[in-house]
């Protein structure tokens, strides 16, 4: 069986200095990453409240339905009224 080699050569990995990895774009990547990603960050208190992504996803789908049916409630028009004869 054959060592594996231990020369200096096969080791050494280059050392790049600043001057030699040109310039940097500040926000190269920036609209890319708001595109795909999803990350929110929560308050302390209530990431307390809410400890895992599915007991966030019900609070919000919860609340998404009840503002839907208010919204739907609210904008109903009455019925007409019939006049009462006195």
């Amino acid at each position: 069986m054959k060592k594996p080699s231990t020369s200096k050569d096969d080791q050494d990995i280059p050392e790049y200095k600043r001057e030699q990895l040109g310039v940097g774009v500040r926000g190269k990547h920036y609209k890319q990453f708001m595109q795909g990603s999803n990350v929110v960050v929560l308050q302390p208190e209530i990431q307390k409240a809410f400890p895992t992504s599915e007991a966030v996803n019900k609070a919000l789908a919860s609340m998404l339905a009840f503002t839907q049916e208010a919204q739907a409630i609210t904008h109903i028009k009455p019925a007409p009224r019939k006049k009462v004869a006195a």
